[in-house]
């Protein structure tokens, strides 16, 4: 079966940012790229659980508030997509739309449908195993 390969840059020149992090950035439409910057909240934290016991993905939103708000400076020429995802398993909407696309484009060149839900298994693993 073949496979999807998407081209991506983890560490681009001359995106670095004040704290020598950088985002993963992608060829995406309108002459922009894409630039996503992946952050694990966790739902649990002293910080969030008042608001995550209150409201489903609360903490997903401010992780994604706050990604959006670093990021900001990049709007003329990228599009970002914060992809936060809560420890206990909550997916941020702007996460979930992005993992769909990113499956939707990998079924236009492999023609398997399948491609969207392959994926979100593996980021769920990759997830699982980074805590």
């Amino acid at each position: 079966m073949k496979r999807a390969q998407i081209p991506s840059v983890k560490e681009p020149l001359g995106l670095l940012r004040q704290d020598n992090k950088c985002p993963t950035i992608l060829p995406w439409s309108r002459g922009k790229l894409l630039e996503w910057d992946v952050t694990v909240p966790d739902t649990y934290a002293d910080a969030h659980v008042s608001n995550t016991a209150m409201e489903t993905g609360a903490a997903a939103s401010l992780a994604a508030t706050n990604k959006t708000n670093k990021h900001s400076h990049l709007s003329a020429t990228h599009i970002f997509t914060p992809v936060a995802i809560e420890t206990a398993g909550t997916w941020h909407h702007q996460a979930v739309e992005l993992v769909q696309e990113l499956g939707r484009r990998a079924t236009i060149i492999t023609g398997d449908s399948r491609e969207t839900t392959y994926l979100f298994q593996q980021l769920s693993v990759a997830l699982q195993k980074g805590n």
